[in-house]
């Protein structure tokens, strides 16, 4: 696991941003956190970058505790943070080439290294202007050129679509998807979880400081859900002899005809589904399409948090820190 949370605790003052999270990141995984605002996403992501200190638990990035060795976790991590920020007059290569600086990266492998940046994030063309004259979907391919500076093998990404119109949002979609297929995990904190789906391949629902879900997506709808809803279509006739089948069978609830079609709520996982399949073909029905329809992000998401007396936290105006204290220690 590259990302390790042990029941993390996480304080602003009296606000208990973080109550005893848990959750572990796969090496090579896109992981969505999904929640509501104050739900403790952004804390989560700047202890995981070292940046703020816990109060509680353990976490372990790489293997190293981000609050015993700070230095060595940024090594790893690339941050997008949710904001972009920079010195006014810069162009777009000194801005690179200024992070690359930061970085320790030596000045005459600087130029390859951002022009190589550049072209990754289809800003070739921009290399000479001004970064204030990018549209605001040029700045956030931009900042996330600069997250890979150093080339990390961990991405953390707040909210990187906030603000982007659709075409931006695929481009940038798009860009998330060959990153992870080049090797990187990726942690993506969003709200527009329709850009979420089809991209992540784990998942967790932080609500309250706590996590109330984590893994595969389809792991986590069966946590919350517990069956399935199938979608299928009879070739020929043989409908009424599916049907009369499929109403006899124990995983199978809420079954209803549309000619030729039909659907109902599957009480189980892939093996019951096969079972299915198995005896409507003994049978001798042709089936022309089986679909599985597993609940959405948003489904997920209304499931799993709820509106409450939440207190809200203003994750934005946490302090970066660069703490030194020990495991579980408090501030």
């Amino acid at each position: 696991m590259i990302v390790e949370f042990d029941s993390v605790v996480k304080r602003y003052g009296k606000t208990m941003a973080l109550d005893n999270a848990s959750l572990e990141v796969p090496q090579g995984a896109v992981m969505g956190l999904i929640g509501p605002n104050g739900a403790g996403k952004t804390t989560s992501m700047l202890i995981i970058t070292a940046l703020l200190s816990r109060d509680g638990g353990r976490v372990r990035i790489g293997g190293i505790d981000p609050q015993r060795d700070p230095l060595a976790v940024r090594r790893h991590v690339g941050y997008m943070p949710d904001f972009f920020g920079v010195y006014e007059g810069l162009r777009s290569s000194e801005y690179l080439d200024f992070f690359a600086a930061t970085q320790r990266i030596r000045p005459v492998a600087r130029p390859a290294v951002v022009a190589d940046l550049l072209a990754l994030v289809d800003l070739e063309d921009k290399s000479d202007s001004d970064v204030n004259t990018l549209s605001r979907g040029m700045k956030q391919r931009l900042s996330l050129a600069r997250a890979l500076i150093h080339d990390p093998e961990l991405l953390i990404l707040d909210e990187p679509a906030s603000g982007l119109d659709p075409r931006a949002r695929v481009h940038l979609r798009e860009l998330i998807s060959e990153l992870n297929r080049m090797g990187r995990t990726i942690v993506i904190s969003s709200h527009i979880l329709s850009e979420l789906e089809g991209l992540c391949t784990h998942l967790a629902v932080v609500d309250h400081g706590a996590v109330k879900a984590v893994g595969e997506i389809d792991d986590v709808r069966s946590q919350i859900f517990g069956r399935q809803r199938v979608s299928l279509r009879v070739a020929g006739s043989g409908v009424v002899e599916a049907e009369q089948i499929l109403r006899g069978r124990a995983p199978v609830d809420d079954l209803e005809v549309f000619g030729d079609s039909m659907q109902f709520s599957l009480n189980g996982g892939d093996n019951e589904s096969a079972d299915l399949i198995a005896q409507l073909v003994s049978e001798g029905i042709q089936l022309a399409e089986w679909r599985l329809d597993g609940a959405g992000l948003e489904e997920l998401f209304l499931e799993l948090t709820h509106d409450g007396d939440r207190t809200a936290v203003d994750e934005s105006v946490a302090e970066p820190s660069g703490s030194d204290a020990g495991e579980g220690s408090s501030k």
